[in-house]
């Protein structure tokens, strides 16, 4: 069984695109082997910044011949049914065969398929590949009307085994296929001829060409930690740095280079962000003072000088690109220590469209201050710190070094506030609000904080569902989903308590009013809204506002059962939570749905769950049936079995336990009083016939079983749980 050894070799392939394009290439021509009945043993992409690898193992020879029967048109239909059967079999008619069968005579063909050579296959399969590769970006060059990412000069494409190499053939726009590479650009240019891919792999690595990417990161890490190890200092850790940087170079070889005495006094990270972002450099910190003192850059190619002239153009661009920050950052900290301090960055939002429908950034600083400030006493925060860190916590997308970097924003706010000299818990405000960024991120604790950040995300979120530009299907333009997650962990991790509809409400009122209506129509609003109704009315129609609110506190429960979905709640279980009162407070409701799921876990919560879905059932039936709701109380004197007067004592019981339990939010209590209902709701079915053939006896057991709807009916609505 041969082995494949495909190569596309070509000017330099961007690094980003690199690890996909190396899939791609495994993953469309693997599939077509597939396709035309070519198995294999096993498949490995590899890529460089000039070259696209594929190894096949194991491939079969040849493809199998195939044989199959297939049915025909009835004998005596028309001649085009016949003729056109004959076209697509690929047959001729005395190759048919007649056969009765229960719809009588049919004819039936015998098709046999031979199997072709690997070769003939492979050349049109990679040429299809090729012709379709499905790049981001691509170029067409010279007079043929290939494209590919980059110029495209050579294609190696061998099936090797014991017999010999054979070369397959195949020419696409002038390439022709061979069995030749190059190695390094500079230091192994010269042509190399291969036999297989081990062969191939040797060979590169003689001629300065690492093929595997992880390599080529493991080395690179490896001597940048050794070199700054030596020097007493740490490489500051950069996954996604290490993976672009590993895919521009073919032959890595580490350098470290100091940065100029006059820029080391600036924040570490505008020096890491300047070097990463202009200059693809590792930063090397001091561990005992946390300066960034060194980088590392990583060259293509090893020099007679070990590096020296490549460090010092280095330094040279480094130096003029860090006199730039250094620049920005003194003219910022001019302004923050100024008399004007960061208010002057604020008026110029005042120029600046944060959305054409939702005002300026200057105007939605203005609802966020108003806002943390009502937020403050529910997360326990100074409300006069809450609304100075909201006005100032923006004022930084004003300042040049984040209008340089604007990854920085937030970061500089809080050395700009410093440096201006607000309180502390203002400055930490103005980093912490846009957070969490992500499910990974952190969430801000201080209580100023997450005022800010709340407040923040409530005005985005009411915004554009005030102006209808919510969500769809897997477009979030707006990072709205972003923002309610950023909300609900906000809220759960800093175990606030909250009446999440009543900010929202609070929220909405500043915001644009113009394309409410639209808004209003746009939204699927079934419930009515629970938040308490006391605000000012408006020249918006209440009902406009309530369907607005009603939808997007839909889309926070939405997004709450993805979050705890994750955390390993069941759907039904956070539905049959939401539909009870008070579902916009999620500490509670998220405190209800963990106590139910542990309980729905234990075998006393599932066979209850099983005694109140038969007696709702039963309930339901029985209400349609006779047009009346029995939720009137039962009455222990008609009781004829033991087993009801005991069910009698139970509900009692449990009323008397679960009611106390849920108003003091202690919902593993409550849980416990359902328990106590298992065994004798069991009992009572087992033993008692509810529609009973006497009509009192009959109702009383049915409002006896309206009973057990309503006690359990205090904990979580269990229609919703499944069985």
């Amino acid at each position: 069984m041969p082995d494949l050894l495909i190569e596309l070799f070509s000017e330099e392939i961007p690094a980003r695109m690199q690890a996909r394009a190396a899939e791609d290439l495994k993953k469309r021509v693997t599939d077509g082997l597939v396709e035309a009945g070519l198995t294999y043993a096993g498949a490995a992409a590899l890529s460089t910044p000039r070259r696209l690898t594929l190894a096949v193992d194991g491939l079969l020879a040849e493809s199998p011949t195939i044989r199959e029967e297939r049915k025909g048109p009835k004998v005596g239909a028309p001649d085009k049914a016949i003729e056109g059967f004959l076209r697509g079999a690929g047959v001729t008619r005395e190759q048919l065969e007649e056969r009765e069968t229960p719809k009588g005579a049919v004819y039936f063909v015998q098709i046999e398929k031979p199997g072709r050579p690997a070769a003939e296959i492979i050349a049109e399969v990679l040429e299809t590949t090729v012709r379709n590769f499905p790049w981001p970006k691509s170029m067409r060059w010279g007079a043929g009307s290939l494209r590919w990412v980059r110029p495209l000069h050579s294609i190696l494409c061998i099936l090797s085994d014991e017999a010999g190499t054979l070369v397959v053939d195949l020419d696409i726009d002038g390439i022709k296929a061979g069995n030749t590479t190059r190695g390094h650009r500079f230091m192994a240019p010269d042509e190399i001829t291969v036999t297989g891919f081990d062969d191939y792999a040797a060979k590169l690595k003689r001629a300065y060409v690492v093929l595997d990417a992880r390599e080529r990161a493991e080395a690179i890490w490896q001597e940048a930690t050794n070199q700054a190890f030596a020097n007493g200092l740490d490489v500051v850790e950069d996954k996604g740095l290490l993976a672009e940087v590993a895919g521009l170079v073919e032959w890595p070889v580490v350098l470290m280079g100091a940065i100029d005495e006059e820029f080391l006094e600036l924040p570490p990270e505008v020096l890491q962000t300047s070097m990463k972002e202009h200059q693809k450099f590792f930063s090397v910190k001091n561990p005992k003072t946390g300066r960034i003192e060194k980088f590392i850059t990583v060259a293509n190619r090893e020099t007679a000088d070990n590096g020296a002239t490549i460090l010092a153009g280095n330094q040279k661009v480094l130096s003029a690109r860090l006199a730039d920050a250094k620049f920005f950052w003194e003219n910022d900290l001019r302004t923050a220590k100024s008399e004007a301090g960061m208010s002057a960055w604020v008026e110029n939002l005042g120029n600046v469209t944060f959305h054409n429908k939702l005002g300026t950034q200057a105007a939605r600083i203005d609802r966020i201050a108003a806002l943390a400030r009502e937020i403050a006493p529910v997360v326990g925060a100074d409300a006069d710190l809450a609304e100075q860190a909201a006005r100032v916590a923006k004022a930084d997308l004003s300042s040049e070094m984040v209008y340089e970097f604007p990854e920085l924003q937030g970061l500089m706010g809080r050395y700009y506030a410093e440096a201006a000299g607000l309180p502390q818990d203002v400055a930490n405000a103005c980093e912490a609000h846009y957070s969490p960024l992500g499910p990974g991120d952190d969430v801000p604790s201080e209580p100023v904080s997450v005022a800010v950040a709340l407040a923040d995300k409530l005005d985005t979120l009411t915004g554009f569902w005030a102006i209808d530009e919510k969500p769809t299907g897997s477009k979030d333009p707006f990072a709205l989903r972003r923002a309610a997650l950023g909300v609900i962990r906000l809220v759960l991790e800093n175990d606030v308590r909250m009446n999440l509809a009543r900010v929202l409400l609070t929220a909405l009122g500043p915001q644009p009013s113009d394309w409410l209506k639209e808004a209003a129509k746009g939204a699927k609003a079934e419930a009515k809204l629970l938040a308490t109704r006391s605000y000012e009315e408006t020249s918006i129609e209440y009902d406009e506002k309530e369907t607005v609110l009603q939808d997007l506190l839909t889309f926070f429960h939405d997004r709450l059962k993805v979050f705890l979905r994750d955390q390993g709640i069941r759907h039904d279980v956070i539905d049959a939570c939401i539909a009870m009162e008070g579902n916009d407070d999620l500490t509670l409701l998220v405190k209800r749905a963990r106590a139910l799921e542990d309980f729905l876990k234990t075998d006393d919560g599932e066979n209850l769950l099983q005694g109140f879905k038969r007696a709702n059932n039963i309930l339901s039936q029985a209400e349609e049936k006779d047009g009346v709701e029995y939720s009137f109380g039962a009455d222990r004197k008609f009781a004829e079995d033991e087993t009801e007067t005991a069910l009698f004592d139970a509900l009692e019981a449990g009323g008397a336990a679960i009611s106390p339990a849920i108003e003091a939010e202690d919902f593993a209590a409550a849980m416990r009083g359902m328990a106590a209902l298992r065994a004798p709701v069991d009992a009572f079915f087992e033993a008692v016939q509810v529609n009973a053939e006497n009509d009192i006896i009959r109702r009383n057991r049915l409002n006896l079983l309206g009973q057990i709807r309503q006690v359990c009916g205090q904990v979580a609505d269990l229609t919703k749980v499944e069985g």
